[in-house]
């Protein structure tokens, strides 16, 4: 059975992806490992895929999105790394009999395969944020109504069979990401998660992952006991630990995971490791690097300039390249940012 797995992320990102890659290749030597990289390298930076964990790289250039320089401009990095994985995950399923998407922020400390088993009976597999209901407030503040605004499933994970249902689905999901993968949560969008809410009630043969040694992090800690034997397995609730999502590593993952570890000496543990594993997989970025993320001036693109793009199809039409210094971004200028709606940022 052909695996590919795959990876969304930009080059500031490349230490944490890194650290993901080495996992997949101890426990899944034989998957397809894929960095689906939207972004260009920093100056005097060379990517070379055989020093990495990973087999091969796809850019955005490599998917099928039409006008890919304006539709690119329309997303903030966060939305673009997103809005990509369903591009990607329909293209995989024209060489690949299983697609799994894991973000760059994971790590495996276990085999996944027994999703493959679930895969045989099961065309589509997500995890929820939370497999049991929070009791105390501050927990349902910060988590259950974070999911409730955020989407139930976790889609840090996805897994796929790429026929029947998964292709179905792998259809559906590249549709609504090229056109709606905004982080606009009142208009009910929060990049690719929110949409999935909808997966139970749109797909058939939909498997509902709810082993607590998947997708564990800091918005779940609450509900789950992590402990390390004294053989160095660990254990969640009493299930191997599979995978941990180490989201938003700095300041803010520090306090959640402080707050939900409750005095779990094990967690503070894993989250040593994986600081260590990204520090030693460090990269020559810039620090808040991304080539998209600015003009062709190398002046930041605020916010509102790509939510001005986003919203006019005049202006779609009149610029050919938005990045353009001399185009767009002159004429907002010349505008006094009216067309932009004021700088948000």
């Amino acid at each position: 059975m052909k695996v590919t797995c795959f990876s969304s992320f930009t080059f500031g990102y490349l230490d944490r992806a890194r650290v993901l890659f080495a996992s997949l290749r101890r426990f899944h030597p034989d998957w397809e490992l894929v960095a689906l990289i939207t972004d260009e390298p920093p100056p005097g930076f060379t990517l070379r895929v055989e020093d990495e964990a990973f087999d091969r790289v796809v850019y955005a250039s490599d998917l099928d999105i039409p006008d890919l320089r304006g539709w690119l401009f329309k997303h903030d990095v966060v939305e673009v790394c997103t809005a990509v994985k369903g591009p990607f995950i329909r293209q995989a399923c024209e060489t690949a009999e299983v697609v799994i998407y894991l973000d760059p922020d994971t790590a495996l400390f276990e085999s996944l395969s027994p999703l493959l088993e679930r895969l045989e009976r099961d065309d589509i597999l997500l995890t929820p944020h939370l497999l049991d209901p929070n009791t105390e407030r501050q927990a349902i503040l910060d988590n259950d109504l974070s999911a409730s605004r955020t989407g139930i499933f976790n889609l840090g994970f996805v897994a796929i069979r790429a026929a029947g249902e998964g292709l179905r689905f792998a259809d559906w999901w590249r549709s609504r990401l090229l056109d709606f993968c905004y982080d606009d949560i009142p208009a009910g969008l929060f990049v690719d998660q929110k949409w999935c809410d909808h997966v139970p009630a749109l797909f058939d043969k939909v498997g509902v992952v709810r082993d607590p040694g998947y997708n564990v992090a800091s918005w779940n800690l609450s509900q789950r006991r992590v402990e390390i034997g004294r053989d160095g397995a660990i254990r969640v609730n009493g299930h191997p630990l599979r995978f941990w999502h180490f989201t938003k590593l700095g300041p803010t993952g520090d306090a959640m995971t402080r707050r939900y570890a409750q005095g779990s000496s094990a967690v503070h543990e894993i989250w040593r490791w994986y600081k260590d594993q990204v520090a030693a997989a460090a990269a020559p970025v810039p620090a808040g690097y991304w080539a998209y993320g600015v003009y062709s001036d190398g002046t930041p693109i605020p916010r509102a300039h790509r939510l001005a793009w986003r919203e006019r199809p005049d202006l779609q039409a009149r610029f050919a390249d938005p990045f353009a210094a001399d185009g767009f971004k002159a004429w907002l200028e010349a505008e006094g940012d009216a067309g932009a709606g004021g700088d948000d940022d």
